[in-house]
């Protein structure tokens, strides 16, 4: 078994991104903004602009995904942006996977890892806790192994599933949650431009969706996104490949997943493509509630 580790908040760190005066509050009620980004590399997507981006969004929570940089780079050029403190997992392996979860609000506790070797050696799992008198509520950054590269991976990333179930299971016996990541699955047919073509690809592996189905039906876990939009060609990643992302040729691989409490409290949602810092897109998604 890994070592799940529990911190205590500490502050500290270097600011990113463009210090900027203080904006107006959001202009409807909504008091919690929840944005996801798979970043493809934090070292990438800073010098394409994603934290001077980030810093005019008002979020109140971003979780990142994808660091692929280690602790001495990010702790220093990246712990905090604007307003935001991040926490962050990382892999053992240089230059590879890795996520951090930014907030404004400072949680209670600090959770890295699953407690399980072989994911948490890859820096997939932080969790900040916002416990308070009446509540627990966790904001959660996760980044779903890919199963792209060949059967060995594919079986990681089905161990991984298996794992992932029952945890979120037990988390949400005892507390509410919002978890956002790359979940290297996309669910429906609705969810990918060239659906019938990739019926044996991972990704869209009848197993894979399956597991999603689970989740969501038997486990009571919402995909949030799709409460608020059930429009077509919402995608939020795209292959470098063959013009994919100018033609709109993308898959839905990033999600809000959250207990229904505070899913029922999502209100807005936006995939934002007006820049590109990674292969991915950030999600955003308003919520009626505060931390």
């Amino acid at each position: 078994m890994g070592v799940r580790t529990i911190l205590r908040v500490e502050a500290g760190g270097v600011a990113c991104g463009v210090v900027r005066p203080q904006r107006p509050a959001l202009p409807y009620s909504a008091a919690m903004r929840f944005i996801t980004a798979n970043l493809n590399g934090v070292r990438s997507a800073a010098s394409k602009g994603f934290f001077d981006w980030l810093d005019q969004q008002q979020a109140d929570a971003v979780g990142v995904q994808e660091l692929k940089a280690q602790a001495d780079v990010v702790e220093a050029k990246f712990r905090r942006c604007d307003k935001l403190d991040g926490h962050f997992h990382y892999a053992e392996k240089k230059g590879y996977s890795g996520v951090g979860l930014y907030t404004k609000e400072e949680p209670s506790d600090v959770i890295t890892g699953l407690g399980i070797a072989e994911f948490d050696s890859e820096g997939r799992w932080v969790e900040k806790r916002f416990d308070k008198p009446g509540r627990k509520l966790s904001l959660i950054s996760v980044y779903f192994p890919s199963g792209t590269s060949g059967e060995e991976r594919q079986a990681v990333k089905y161990r991984f599933l298996d794992a992932l179930f029952p945890h979120l299971q037990a988390l949400k016996a005892e507390r509410e949650f919002i978890l956002v990541a790359d979940v290297n699955i996309a669910h429906k047919e609705i969810d990918l431009k060239n659906w019938r073509g990739n019926q044996k690809n991972s990704g869209f592996l009848p197993e894979e969706r399956a597991w999603l189905t689970r989740l969501f039906d038997e486990g009571g876990v919402v995909d949030v996104f799709r409460t608020l939009n059930l429009a077509a060609e919402q995608y939020t990643w795209w292959s470098n490949r063959g013009n994919a992302r100018a033609n709109n040729v993308g898959w839905r691989l990033d999600y809000h997943l959250a207990t229904p409490g505070v899913a029922a409290l999502a209100r807005r949602e936006a995939i934002y493509t007006g820049q590109m810092f990674s292969d991915h897109a950030p999600l955003t998604i308003d919520y009626d509630f505060s931390l």
